[in-house]
């Protein structure tokens, strides 16, 4: 690795891996490495997929992350670089077979740098008036006994695996993925650590709905966007949008309506509050996912709407629904599959974190309308979502 690139710190975790800052040896260019271990097949075939999706976008779009290359660990000092367009055929063949093979049989000690931490529910805040308030409970088994309502761990989400558990299991195979460096953070570290700016939030729309289309185009469905999954490039220009984490994405090998992705999933997957209604009844469903969560964050981002995560002091922006005089918040996506009818109040004036930006105009708030429909079908597609919001947001400027 040494010869290769040069670890700094660590600076991201998730459910899966670690992201380190890093430098190119001869060049000195700052990267950013993700350490993804093989330690069994269900992560290993997210892996590859994700690695496979960042080759097929071959750094050919600026808002998409660029994949500066790969390593394969073998062995706790063997490293090699990865031959574009050739994926590990021993990981392949866990993948096949459900079970690692040419791993390790014994444990090993975890690195220095996994620390334990400690998985707690997510409870949201409503900023405007700063009492805490919970997602409204399916199952009274599944609530806490304390007096403030919790929000129940969601089976919808990632399969998050306890770090100790990850921890105990890594053997000595891995996938290092080298990427470009954001220096500005996800999407929501990027915004609300700044002061609302309606010009800002208008290029991050415009840049997301290009990143969207690039994907869609090429057949490549994310099933996860949300600001977690956004990185940001600052610059003297402004900001860079960068979409991200590919682990959940899928390529669309089925048929095709002008260009676009029209192949059905089936996997319940995805982010509570960035989630499609027939994502959350279980129901196939297509491309038009990651519209309808693209509408969410578009009127997070428009509107400064935020919750936040229980043991936390991280805002995470995410629109939702208020259900009843206790105030359960919902995620968009279950409110309109439990009622298909649900009206949306855009924009949702009462419910913006301070400091307020300006609303979104009339021409923004019906395509917002149209990105967050129930039915799939009645939201634009990504090719022509571009152009929508191009227009919208020219429209509303006059």
């Amino acid at each position: 690795m040494e010869e290769l690139y040069t670890l700094e710190k660590e600076v991201g975790r998730g459910s899966y891996g670690v992201v380190f800052e890093g430098h190119m040896t001869r060049t000195g260019q700052k990267v950013a490495i993700k350490r993804l271990p093989c330690y069994n097949p269900e992560c290993i075939e997210l892996y590859l997929q994700e690695l496979w999706v960042m080759r097929a976008t071959a750094q050919n779009h600026v808002n998409i992350i660029a994949l500066h290359g790969c390593l394969l660990q073998t062995g706790p000092r063997s490293l090699k670089p990865l031959r574009a367009g050739k994926l590990p055929p021993h990981l392949v063949e866990s993948v096949l077979k459900g079970r690692v093979v040419g791993a390790p049989q014994e444990r090993t000690p975890p690195p220095s740098f996994i620390k334990r931490r400690s998985h707690s529910t997510t409870r949201l805040l409503d900023r405007t008036n700063t009492i805490q308030v919970g997602v409204k409970p399916r199952d009274k088994s599944r609530v806490s006994d304390s007096t403030t309502p919790q929000r129940p761990r969601s089976v919808r989400k990632r399969s998050a695996r306890r770090d100790e558990d990850q921890s105990a299991s890594l053997g000595s195979s891995a996938l290092w993925l080298v990427m470009e460096y954001c220096d500005g953070g996800d999407l929501n570290q990027f915004l609300l650590s700044r002061r609302p700016d309606a010009e800002r939030n208008h290029s991050v729309l415009r840049q997301l709905s290009s990143a969207v289309a690039f994907l869609h185009k090429l057949g490549i469905v994310h099933r996860d966007l949300k600001p977690d999954n956004v990185l940001v490039c600052d610059t003297p220009t402004g900001p860079t949008i960068k979409v991200a984490d590919f682990g959940l994405s899928k390529m669309s090998a089925g048929l095709t309506e002008g260009g676009l992705p029209r192949q059905h999933f089936s996997s319940t997957c995805g982010s509570d509050f960035y989630m499609a209604p027939e994502v959350w009844g279980g129901l196939s469903y297509t491309a038009q996912a990651d519209i309808f969560s693209l509408g969410v964050m578009f009127w997070a981002v428009l509107e400064r709407i935020t919750f936040l995560e229980e043991g936390s002091t991280q805002e995470q922006l995410g629109a939702y629904v208020c259900k009843g005089r206790s105030g359960w918040l919902m995620p968009l996506g279950e409110a309109m599959w439990e009622n298909a009818d649900t009206q949306l109040c855009i924009p949702m004036k009462s419910k913006r974190a301070p400091p307020l930006p300006p609303p979104p105009g009339p021409a923004m708030c019906a395509l917002l309308l149209d990105m967050l429909a129930s039915d799939p079908d009645c939201r634009p597609p990504a090719d022509q979502l571009q152009t929508r919001v191009n227009a919208a947001l020219d429209e509303d400027s006059h």
